[in-house]
């Protein structure tokens, strides 16, 4: 079996976190879990949205409907139908940094699913009939995000905060990009940006060592790699701005946001108990300020967004369109109110257990903790440890919580972006 070293990263009873990393550059990470009957397995690729450019945006996210189109041995139906015989549970997303297929079965039918799954990820047609095809799906689902104004206010801000960077362009791409996309294209960036060496497989459940490696080798061991050019991102400039987008609706959608922090630092944590305070729990200050005492939102809450690189703080509330001058007025009390009291040794413990609690029932499924290790070994390089992720949860302390809000509360950094009815005629931001 063609394979390097693998390391053990952690052990804790009868569960084992292990690092291999075959021949051909594609990156292994697994933990046992012997007391559970399920096998979580996906192949993490590090290509989105911000490997596009203005020509192709949105193929990252349309190769992975292809995969589900058939192969050369397997036709849609027959992939939807394997994989209902055997139980398992077979999906895919595309995030703006990488490209996610994943499938969940019991353990006595990992290589079955192995099989079907590989053979999508190598084997696909794409066939022009099947492209024709799938085009008008994404163009409704195009249509249908836009239609989505809670998560259109936070996308049309994105991409003009980021104008020149590809990180701003939608994960969907538009209704003229999609329009433009054929097979040779599909074909040539799949060949270009699908390499083992941006690959990761991460498995997580009850499994044979030594069965698994195989079934690996087996299916991923001819997987090539290193043979394109690898490209830098882009450094990622923040733009202050404003959008207004014009929307036959009735409500009316906000969505402000500044700065913020990237993965893989300890200010990540600082952030989330910083969040989890201001507007991220049904005690926050802002649900409580502007949902119970006046009544004047319905949804309401801040949001932390992180990259590799950069990262965003956001504010989003969904109101009438009446109440935009209160809501906007209340907004700024907290930011004024948290900027001027911080936050209290009271509120940092319950917010440090909050987040600890929901970080460790998040990780209660197989596939949860196959999510984590690939995202971490990907984007990071390394799988985070339960441990270690707990202790750095704990390490934040009010002279951290002060320093980041300052930070990320400068109000003179913050871009604001308003969907909705009459929108133009907005004059108080």
């Amino acid at each position: 079996m063609r394979l390097c070293k693998s390391p053990f990263l952690k052990r804790k009873g009868d569960e084992m976190t292990e690092k291999t990393v075959l021949e051909n550059g594609l990156t292994v990470v697994f933990e046992k879990i012997e007391y559970v009957r399920s096998v979580s397995f996906g192949i993490y690729v590090k290509n989105g949205s911000r490997n596009e450019n203005g020509a192709n945006n949105g193929i990252s996210h349309f190769i992975e409907h292809e995969l589900f189109k058939g192969t050369q041995k397997r036709s849609a139906k027959d992939i939807a139908e394997e994989m209902d015989e055997i139980g398992g549970q077979l999906n895919a997303y595309t995030t703006k940094e990488y490209t996610c297929y994943y499938a969940k079965v019991l353990d006595t039918q990992t290589e079955n699913a192995i099989d079907i799954i590989a053979d999508m990820f190598f084997n696909s047609r794409f066939d022009d009939c099947d492209i024709e095809k799938e085009r008008k799906v994404i163009t409704e689902e195009i249509n249908m995000y836009e239609d989505s104004p809670e998560d259109l206010v936070y996308e049309i801000l994105q991409n003009e905060i980021w104008k020149e960077n590809s990180l701003g362009m939608p994960i969907l791409g538009t209704v003229n990009t999609i329009a433009n996309i054929n097979g040779k294209n599909i074909k040539e960036y799949v060949k270009e940006n699908y390499r083992a060496d941006n690959t990761v497989i991460a498995v997580c459940g009850c499994y044979d060592r030594d069965e698994m490696l195989g079934y690996i080798e087996k299916y991923f061991g001819r997987f090539k790699g290193g043979n394109a050019k690898k490209t830098e991102n882009k450094p990622v400039i923040y733009r202050k701005a404003i959008v207004k987008q014009e929307k036959d609706i009735e409500q009316l959608h906000l969505c402000m946001v500044s700065p913020g922090v990237k993965l893989g630092t300890d200010e990540n944590y600082t952030l989330s108990v910083i969040n989890n305070v201001f507007g991220a729990s049904m005690s926050s200050m802002l649900f409580q300020k502007i949902r119970e005492e006046h009544g004047l939102a319905y949804s309401v809450y801040s949001f932390g967004n992180s990259f590799s690189d950069t990262g965003l703080f956001g504010i989003y509330a969904g109101l009438g369109a009446e109440q935009i001058n209160d809501v906007y007025s209340l907004i700024y009390e907290c930011i004024e109110e948290i900027k001027k009291n911080g936050i209290s040794e009271k509120q940092l413990r319950k917010s440090r257990e909050q987040i600890k609690s929901n970080y460790i029932m998040g990780l209660e499924s197989t596939s949860s903790r196959m999510g984590m290790m690939g995202r971490g070994q990907l984007l990071l390089g390394r799988v985070l440890e339960d441990d270690a992720v707990l202790k750095k949860i704990d390490m934040v302390d009010k002279e951290r919580t002060d320093k980041m809000i300052k930070e990320i509360f400068d109000t003179d950094k913050m871009s604001i972006s308003v969907v909705g009815k009459n929108v133009g005629k907005i004059d108080i931001f």
